[in-house]
């Protein structure tokens, strides 16, 4: 019998969260410091422009900034919660890796066709900038 999205999700993210260097918060986001700025950390309400990639557990990418070499810019509370949290705990010119389990990602739904129901996802963000709202 195949495993659900979901028990491969929390398998993954177990397995994961005794890597050198992962920091699990009590929401279950997991992330890793790959280069830790310096600047100013955003709040909720502000705007950043990041570059980005999304891949699945599997390494499947579904979305990324990289190809157009444009970094994108968006309201922090106006994306996923893992991301929401996550970027929160980055200052400027930091790049993070996130471990984002379903629930602060896209639940049960999933997103489109790249992203399936209770889907764990990855991303490498790097924060570029931050506009105060």
């Amino acid at each position: 019998m195949a495993q659900s999205q979901l028990e491969i999700g929390k398998e993954f993210l177990a397995n994961n969260a005794k890597q050198p260097g992962v920091i699990t918060t009590s929401s279950g986001l997991q992330y890793l410091v790959l280069t830790e700025g310096a600047g100013q950390s955003p709040k909720l309400t502000d705007t950043v422009v990041v570059h980005y990639r999304g891949t699945s557990i599997r390494g499947f990418e579904f979305d990324s900034s990289y190809p157009t070499g444009e970094p994108v810019e968006f309201p922090l509370n106006r994306v996923i919660k893992g991301w929401q949290e996550g970027v929160q705990l980055m200052k400027v010119g930091s790049k993070f890796r996130f471990f984002i389990p379903s629930n602060l990602a896209y639940g049960k739904q999933g997103a489109g066709m790249d992203i399936a129901p209770d889907e764990t996802l990855i991303f490498e963000v790097e924060l570029l900038k931050v506009w105060e709202d």
